[in-house]
């Protein structure tokens, strides 16, 4: 049996605005995932991704508040400890993470070596500056980057180096767990199958154990991920193997998020595009009933008022939805006759 490196249960955090408003960004969210296995997070901006990753990581720091729930890490619960414990006992080491814009992320005043030292010596005080520098050395050829590199400043690199010197960073003390944050957003076509091709590379050889790779384009995570799941105003609205979201997916709305663009993939290239209407809900004032009711064209009258749970429907399968999932295939079936 698989060793599970991160388990979720139920974990729940919120913005508090400077006017004292909740803002529920991660709401009873849970989920698991085994060692040599990889997780895709897909939604529209502004549902949560983000803000589950640094929740993941500890990172709460005002306006980010936990309330409650588990974050188990390899057997480790490091729920609700204090940043700086976190800091110095997960990151790097159990959880790390490649942000958001990461070509920024650099220092632009330091040199790549220094950066590194900093990152290991926070972990290894003792660790010799010739060990950091082989270690980051070995690294560097593992993601394909010049030696040389190490000794040059940020502005000195072209974007697609720039982006896998943070992935060479964040996974220099093999992560059991590693969060990637859209990293391919900025890059152009080229430059991001050269990235994913990598994080799956380091997958396959064990620099890291586990993957959680966060973007807004669900299409995206097939190749890349071994399960997707698909959030919506803090709440996960349906889960299920790649294969199984990108071309089954049951939820309405990861339904307008597959449909929302063209495809190559066969067996979706005939699919005919939609859009999805409306704007995401404002999490100040969610709606009382199902999140996504006010956007979608299936909703019925109880989903107004009736906020149903999330619910396994199959084998490693599970969505959040009044209606039976053999009528929304039939619906989506005459739809697409």
């Amino acid at each position: 049996m698989a060793k599970t490196m991160l388990e979720v249960r139920e974990l729940t955090t919120k913005y508090v605005t400077r006017f004292r408003e909740d803002v529920y960004a991660v709401d009873h969210v849970s989920l698991k995932i085994e060692e040599g296995k990889s997780l895709g997070i897909a939604g529209e901006s502004g549902c949560g991704k983000s803000t589950l990753a640094l929740s993941l990581m500890g990172y709460y720091f005002p306006p980010l508040h936990y309330m409650s729930g588990d974050i188990i890490v390899d057997g480790k619960n490091i729920s609700g400890m204090k940043p700086d414990d976190v800091r110095k006992n997960v990151l790097g080491t159990d959880i790390a993470y490649i942000p958001q814009a990461a070509m920024n992320a650099l220092n632009p005043t330091r040199k790549i070596s220094a950066f590194i030292e900093d990152v290991v010596r926070a972990h290894d005080p003792g660790r010799s500056r010739q060990d950091i520098r082989d270690m980051a050395r070995k690294r560097f050829e593992e993601v394909h980057l010049p030696q040389e590199a190490l000794d040059k400043h940020a502005v000195e690199l072209s974007g697609g180096m720039k982006q896998r010197v943070v992935i060479a960073v964040s996974t220099i003390l093999s992560p059991k767990v590693l969060i990637a944050d859209e990293p391919s957003s900025a890059l152009d076509v080229t430059s991001q199958k050269v990235v994913i091709r990598m994080l799956k590379e380091m997958m396959e050889k064990g620099f890291i154990k586990s993957m959680i790779f966060i973007t807004h384009e669900l299409p995206l995570l097939y190749n890349v991920t071994d399960d997707i799941m698909v959030m919506y105003a803090g709440q996960i609205v349906e889960r299920g193997s790649s294969k199984e979201m990108v071309f089954d997916p049951v939820h309405p709305y990861s339904r307008g998020l597959m449909r929302s663009i063209l495809v190559p993939e066969d067996g979706t290239r005939a699919n005919k595009l939609i859009a999805i209407p409306g704007t995401p809900p404002n999490l100040k004032k969610p709606p009382a009933g199902c999140r996504f009711a006010p956007r979608c064209r299936y909703a019925m009258p109880q989903c107004q008022y009736n906020a149903y749970p999330i619910s396994d429907f199959a084998p490693g399968r599970s969505y959040r939805c009044a209606q039976s999932v053999e009528h929304l295939k039939e619906v989506y079936a005459r739809e697409d006759e």
